[in-house]
């Protein structure tokens, strides 16, 4: 398995040092300030270029579905990959609004998309329903492990110094809890959440398919590839994918909200040291988020009460990004200003 690329700690302490002359008293500018630093580290540069994010939108049915647990049929994940191709998706406006690269990717859409201009990678259509066997076979998770890496590899080919994975997969926050209580430990009960809108029946009927798939696999012993693939989805295997690909080509990732987590706990469990490379941006409003960062130790840029998925939180978050780089890079130092410094 390739392993995440180190830090370049040099150019953090460098960078670190630029902070300290800047006009400005130290620590004036927060996080913004720390997050400057860390792309240093990053691209190993004491002023990091410029960001170049390329966001990749992986899309696949859950077999889960059958359980009742979405307030939409799985259908509209068909549905929602047209309009991804169509330009009418959150994202893509969001996409176009920072000049970022957009690309969708089939890992296990039902429906047939083979006409759209999007990448096919489909390793079958939909997985398996989580809460009464396997969701995908060790042969199925590779595969979409290494769609996701291929995403990786492509995008960063493409001259992206920044990665924002997304999702489309209707049934997924079912899955993405499930691997979030048995990678974290925490109860279903505060886990499971309503994802696209279900009334308090469905989130019961969700709660108890939840915990029906954790106990099937209770007493196993599980590695992160192998929780992968009992509790998880093909879309968010090629995610866990490409942020391990990302890490390895030495790209950090912005990680979106509560699926875009669920997947990188699942990195983290394959590769520990894919934490160093992870970035959080939001807080999602969905149920359980709180739980996967913790678990991540990552702490969230912005809360907006997104729960939308498609990588749009991530995406919001980039202009932000985008200006810590740039004070750091773009202001001046006490001594290019004429300015004293501070007083011994």
């Amino acid at each position: 398995m390739n392993r995440s690329k180190p830090l370049d700690l040099s150019a953090r302490n460098a960078a670190r040092a630029r902070q300290a002359v800047l006009t400005k008293p130290p620590g004036s500018l927060g996080q913004l300030e720390e997050l400057a630093c860390r792309f240093a580290a990053w691209q190993g540069r004491a002023r990091p270029d410029a960001l170049r994010p390329a966001i990749t939108v992986f899309a696949g049915d859950h077999g889960v579905t059958a359980e009742g647990v979405s307030a939409f049929p799985s259908a509209v994940t068909t549905e929602m990959v047209r309009n991804f191709a169509n330009g009418g998706a959150a994202i893509c406006v969001l996409a176009r609004a920072l000049d970022a690269r957009l690309e969708v990717v089939d890992v296990g859409v039902t429906g047939d998309v083979s006409a759209l201009p999007i990448v096919h990678a489909k390793v079958r259509a939909g997985s398996r329903n989580l809460a009464k066997e396997t969701a995908m076979s060790a042969e199925e998770t590779e595969a979409a492990l290494e769609a996701g890496r291929a995403a990786a590899r492509s995008a960063v080919g493409d001259g992206a110094n920044l990665l924002i994975a997304g999702d489309m997969g209707i049934g997924n926050t079912t899955a993405s809890a499930a691997l979030i209580c048995r990678l974290t430990g925490a109860s279903p009960e505060l886990v499971v959440g309503r994802g696209t809108g279900i009334d308090d029946i469905g989130l019961a009927n969700k709660l108890r398919v939840v915990k029906t798939a954790l106990a099937r696999v209770a007493w196993e012993n599980l590695s992160g590839q192998d929780t992968l693939a009992e509790l998880g989805g093909l879309e968010i295997a090629a995610m866990a994918g490409f942020y391990l690909e990302g890490a390895h080509l030495g790209v950090p990732s912005l990680v979106d909200g509560f699926i875009a987590s669920a997947a990188a706990l699942c990195a983290k469990a394959i590769d520990p040291s894919l934490h160093d490379w992870l970035l959080a941006s939001h807080r999602s409003a969905e149920a359980g988020h709180d739980h996967a960062l913790a678990a991540l130790q990552l702490q969230p840029l912005v809360d907006l009460g997104m729960r939308l998925g498609e990588g749009s939180g991530a995406a919001v978050c980039v202009p932000l990004l985008q200006m810590a780089v740039k004070l750091h890079n773009e202001m001046a130092t006490f001594e290019e200003a004429g300015i004293s410094g501070k007083s011994a």
